[in-house]
This record gives C-alpha cells, structure tokens and sequence, in this order.
C-alpha cells in the first residue's frame, strides 16, 4: 500500500490539521487491473469532529474489494461553512489532477459519506461545482467538471434542516447564520438535476438523524430523476459505520448484523458501474 497525506486547506478558512489521506494499492505488473476506482470518505461527526469508527475501517474495507480509498479530515466548529465543502472540492481536484500517477480512474471517483459527512458528500453533488463554492475553495471555475464525483454513497445522512432536522449538525455547520442559512442548505429544496448516481442506507430506528432525512432526499431525487439505490434496515441505530465488531464503540455500541450487508450492497452497486 502506498500512502499520500495531503492538505486541502483553504488558507485563511480551514481550521488546521485538515488533511486528505490516500491509500493506494501498490501497482503490479503481475495483476490485470492498473487503474482502479477511488472511494473518498467523509467521516460523521455532526460537524464538531470527524469520527475515527468511519474514518479508516472503512478505506480499509475498500481497500481489500479492490478500489483505492482516501480519507478527508476536513473543518468542523467553530469553524463554518462553506469551509468544510471548500476543502472536499479541492480534494476532488487533487486526486483527479494525480489521477494518472496514483493509477486512479478518473471517471470513476466516488464520495462516500456518513451522518453530517454524509451532508457534505450531498452538498457536493448538489452545488459543489457552483462558481460561489469554486472561488471560495481558491479554484478556477473552469474546474467544475474535474471536482464533481461520479457517483455518491450515503450512510444514514443529514439532509434537512426541516422537522426531521439534526439541528447539532446545522448549528456546528451555520452557527450565527443558521436561522438565515438552514432552509438554503436543506438539501431536499435544492435543484438535484446535476446529482450523480446515489447509493443510501439508513435504519428505521435511527434515534439521531431520522430516517426521513433520507426519505426526503428520495423524493427529491426520484423528482429530480437521479439514478438511485436504496436500503432502510428496519433495526439500528446511528452511526454504525461497518455495523460489526470492527467498528464498534468503546461504549460496546454500534452493532448491528442485520446491517452489515451494506457494504457488499455498495460493492455490487459500485461493480456495476467500474466492471469488477
């Protein structure tokens, strides 16, 4: 395994420590495959920290179906938006801009993420290529083809701002703004035409971030016609990350069987799109 650590920072913007860790298989003359797709994962954390159970077990988990993994620490409060999405931007931009010399197929990225990472993947997808976004992140926006992803996985996401709200994650996200700011950042209202296939998963248990959030976007996406698969497992709570010992908490939470399909579930639908 080769490993890259990079920053994305947004000079004057990003908190420090925000770093984008690669994993690379190690390149072979032996194997067939010589580019393989890249999962990038966005960590939960209700945007006040970045989870370590859905951080790496999880690159590694892609790492051994065969796809390459990077792993983006990005800003959370006190620090606000649109820091957090600015540094995922510049992440895309990186890894396709590398993208030949890290063996990496460049039309088949995919950003994976969990909770309120599951939030910032979305934002990506719905309005991460805008110019507004571009010029924060110190892009061109000539670069708004090279930062969309080819396709989003989304682990038990925050999506709105609404009733079903995880209003933490808005309030670490918007802080002052937020009474003025959430409804925009309430991603089931915005126009999804340019979203890209999605993958989602969520429980119908969920006691943090209801399942509505994710039965939101749904609609919205289904409205929008995005190509979109879908698994609500009737028991779980949140923040299961792999669901199995493996990523279970120090608190001896954050298990569940049922729920461990999901990520044979998201190789199948991912092998569909990449040929393995």
């Amino acid at each position: 395994m080769i490993i890259h650590k990079i920053s994305p920072a947004v000079e004057g913007l990003s908190m420090q420590n925000v770093t984008l860790t690669v994993y690379l298989q190690e390149p072979s003359e032996a194997l067939a495959i010589q580019e393989r797709p890249l999962i990038l994962i966005c960590p939960g954390g209700a945007y006040a920290y970045t989870s370590d159970r859905e951080a790496e077990p999880l690159a590694l988990s892609f790492l051994a179906m065969g796809y390459h993994a990077a792993v983006l620490r990005y800003s959370v409060a006190p620090v606000r938006f649109p820091a957090a999405l600015c540094e995922l931007v510049r992440s895309m931009k990186c890894i396709r801009t590398h993208s030949k010399e890290w063996k990496i197929r460049p039309d088949r990225i995919f950003v994976l993420g969990c909770s309120a990472g599951g939030h910032l993947a979305a934002s990506l997808g719905v309005f991460g290529h805008s110019a507004e976004i571009l010029t924060a992140a110190d892009l061109d926006t000539e670069d708004s083809e090279a930062v969309r992803p080819n396709g989003l996985i989304l682990c038990y996401p925050v999506i709105t701002g609404g009733e079903y709200a995880h209003r933490g994650s808005f309030e670490n996200l918007l802080g002052s703004e937020m009474e003025h700011r959430t409804e925009e950042m309430s991603l089931e209202k915005r126009d999804l035409s340019k979203m890209p296939p999605v993958f989602i998963w969520h429980t119908f248990q969920d006691p943090s971030v209801p399942v509505e959030n994710t039965m939101l976007l749904i609609r919205a996406l289904r409205e929008a016609e995005i190509e979109t698969e879908v698994h609500i497992f009737a028991r779980g709570g949140h923040g299961l990350s792999l669901a199995n010992e493996l990523t279970r908490n120090a608190e001896g939470q954050g298990t569940e069987s049922s729920c461990t399909a999901w990520i044979q579930l998201v190789h199948t639908w991912l092998s569909e799109r990449c040929g393995y």
